[in-house]
C-alpha cells in the first residue's frame, strides 16, 4: 500500500513538474510572437535601470503582456539582461524578444540636424537651440565658452563647423554635436590643403578657410566657385582689395536689413573689403568641402571682376571697362525676376554683387 502510494506521489510531481515546465515553456515561446504597439512608439532606457525595472517598464506601457517571462528568461540566459541605456522606437508587430534584440544591442533612435553652406555660427547655434530633441548644454554659454570647452580656447568660432546633416541619439548633447562638426572640418580642411595648388597666396590653412567662406557667400552656383576663387586669389597676388559684399554684410552685424548702402561701403570694419586690404580676420561663414577645394585650387585665368547676372550665375571680366558694362547691363538695367542666389530658399535674404 506504501509503494503504490509513493508511486501514485511519484507520478503526480512529474506530472505538474511537467505541466509547470510546460506553461513556462509557453510563457517564455510568449516572448517571440508578434505584439509591441499599435504605432511606433519611443521607449526610454535610464542609465543604470536594472533589467526588471526595464521589463516592467515594458508592461506598463503596455508594450508586453507579462513582465514575468522577461524575467525568468533573464534568469535562464543572463547574458540578455545586458541592455543598453538609450532612447529606443518599437513599432507595429515587434515581439518582446525583438524589442530586447534592439536594446542589447543599443540600437537606440536616431535623430537628425542639417547644418547648411554659408550660413553663420549664430545660425547653427539657433538650429541646436531650435531642436526639441537635442539635450542643450550651451544655451547659456558664450561663443568663447563654446570653443574652451571644445579644446580651442583661443580660436574665434565662425568657419570651423563643417557644414552637414548629422545624427544623435537622445543621449548626445548641443555640445557633443559641435565637437563632431568641428572635428569634420579639421579633418576636411586638412585633406583639401594637402592637396592644394602651388603658389597660392595663403599663408596657413586658417587663410584658405576664410577664403572658402566668402567664396561660400558669393556664390550659390557650383560651377562658378573656382572662378569666384580664382577672382579673389589674383586680387591678392596683385593687393587689389577683394571689394566683396558678403564681408561687408558680416561685419555689419545685426545693423545689416537686407541692404548696403553707399555709406556702408565707407563704413570701416575689419570685415568691409572695400576699406581693408587682404582676407578678413576670421571666416564670415561655414563652407562646404566644394568650397574649400575651390579656395585651395582657383581657377586659371586673367579675370579680375564679376558682377551678378540676375539669373544666380555671375558675368566675369578681364578688365574695369568691361566690369563697368557688365554693371550697367546687369545691375542698372535689372531683369524684373532679378536674384543674385540660383535657389533661395525660404527665409533667406538675396545679397547684392557688384564686385
Amino acid at each position: 500500500m506504501i509503494r503504490s502510494l509513493s508511486i501514485a506521489f511519484f507520478f503526480f510531481v512529474v506530472l505538474i513538474g511537467a505541466g509547470v515546465a510546460l506553461w513556462g515553456w509557453q510563457g517564455l515561446q510568449s516572448l517571440e510572437q508578434p505584439a509591441g504597439p499599435e504605432q511606433p512608439v519611443l521607449f526610454n532606457v535610464e542609465p543604470g535601470r536594472a533589467f526588471i525595472q526595464v521589463a516592467r517598464q515594458l508592461e506598463r506601457e503596455g508594450l508586453i503582456a507579462n513582465a514575468n517571462w522577461l524575467r525568468l528568461h533573464g534568469r535562464l540566459f543572463p547574458e540578455d539582461t545586458r541592455i543598453r541605456a538609450g532612447e529606443y522606437e518599437f513599432t507595429p508587430g515587434m515581439s518582446a524578444r525583438e524589442m530586447l534584440d534592439v536594446m542589447l544591442a543599443g540600437r537606440t533612435k536616431l535623430w537628425s540636424i542639417q547644418f547648411i553652406e554659408g550660413r553663420r555660427f549664430v545660425d547653427m547655434r539657433e538650429a541646436l537651440r531650435a531642436h526639441e530633441r537635442i539635450r542643450q548644454v550651451t544655451t547659456e554659454m558664450t561663443d568663447a565658452e563654446i570653443m574652451a570647452a571644445l579644446g580651442v580656447p583661443d580660436q574665434h568660432p565662425e568657419g570651423w563647423f563643417f557644414p552637414d546633416t548629422y545624427l544623435f541619439s537622445s543621449q548626445e548633447t548641443d555640445l557633443d554635436i559641435l565637437r563632431r562638426a568641428l572635428q569634420r572640418m579639421q579633418l576636411v580642411l586638412a585633406e583639401e590643403w594637402e592637396n592644394r595648388a602651388e603658389g597660392l597666396p595663403y599663408e596657413s590653412p586658417y587663410e584658405a578657410l576664410i577664403m572658402a567662406s566668402i567664396v561660400e557667400r558669393e556664390t550659390g552656383a557650383p560651377h562658378e566657385r573656382a572662378d569666384v576663387a580664382g577672382v579673389f586669389v589674383r586680387r591678392l597676388q596683385i593687393g587689389m582689395r577683394l571689394q566683396t559684399d558678403p564681408t561687408v554684410i558680416y561685419g555689419m552685424g545685426d545693423a545689416y536689413q537686407g541692404r548696403i548702402t553707399r555709406r556702408d561701403l565707407q563704413t570701416h570694419t575689419p570685415y568691409n573689403t572695400y576699406r581693408i586690404h587682404g582676407l578678413t580676420p576670421t571666416p564670415i561663414a561655414m563652407p562646404g568641402r566644394e568650397a574649400i577645394h575651390a579656395a585651395l585650387n582657383p581657377a586659371e585665368g586673367d579675370t579680375l571682376y564679376f558682377v551678378a547676372r540676375g539669373d544666380g550665375t555671375h558675368q566675369f571680366s578681364r578688365t574695369l571697362a568691361e566690369h563697368n558694362a557688365a554693371v550697367r547691363r546687369y545691375q542698372l538695367n535689372r531683369r524684373s525676376d532679378y536674384r543674385s542666389w540660383p535657389a533661395p530658399a525660404a527665409n533667406d535674404t538675396e545679397e547684392e554683387s557688384a564686385q
